[in-house]
């Protein structure tokens, strides 16, 4: 995973202490010292729509990046404005004709509901703290922590998140950190505390480091 690809209406976002970061992060980890002047002037861009961020993160779920990015763009081509509204007024049919699987449409129809019957507190979100997002998000069908987590990162850009149950993260820390030796969630945590509070920045490049050692 690496920089996120905003539906066609949405705005990207580019978060403030990017830099910061970079500088703090490489004065006390020895490995993003290294990894981090690899990356350039390359950073995460986030989507500034909720509901399609999240509408993405359904669709992508457990399936390659290549066919979560060719569904996505079938979607699109039935609900161009990705919003609640359209989603509901395009129906279970016309979604699951996409190629979306009947648990996959369903919890999108169930987003749908969420933001159209105002279920969640959006507009409170920027104020809210992470943990508080992540409980108004998982009471959705289909919204893991993870997926949570991953909205906190690409949606609020909060700079701290560690997404635990990510495998980009965990296989980052493990080819990085371990010599390519599995880890658990205790080596996870150790490593993560180094970033504090720019957690979410240091996943970021534990992603791309997978793209390096990929090519």
């Amino acid at each position: 995973m690496t920089t996120a690809n905003p539906a066609k209406k949405n705005e990207l976002q580019v978060p403030t202490y990017w830099e910061q970061a970079k500088q703090e992060l490489m004065k006390r980890d020895r490995i993003l010292r290294k990894l981090i002047p690899l990356f350039g002037d390359l950073y995460l861009l986030g989507r500034d729509d909720p509901f399609t961020t999240l509408t993405r993160s359904i669709i992508a779920q457990q399936i390659s990046a290549q066919a979560a990015n060719s569904l996505w763009e079938t979607y699109l081509q039935v609900c161009p404005k990705s919003s609640p509204a359209e989603v509901l007024d395009v129906g279970r049919e016309a979604l699951m004709g996409c190629g979306l699987s009947k648990r996959k449409t369903e919890y999108i129809l169930d987003l749908a509901r969420h933001f159209k019957e105002d279920k969640l507190h959006v507009s409170k979100w920027a104020e809210m703290s992470d943990e508080q997002v992540i409980a108004d998000l998982v009471q959705i069908r289909g919204i893991s922590r993870w997926t949570a987590e991953m909205f906190l990162i690409f949606n609020l850009l909060r700079p701290n998140i560690l997404p635990l149950d990510d495998p980009g993260l965990n296989a980052g820390i493990s080819q990085n950190y371990f010599s390519g030796e599995p880890v658990s969630r205790i080596d996870l945590r150790e490593v993560a505390a180094n970033w504090e509070p720019w957690r979410t920045v240091a996943t970021w490049y534990m992603w791309r480091s997978l793209d390096v050692k990929s090519d």
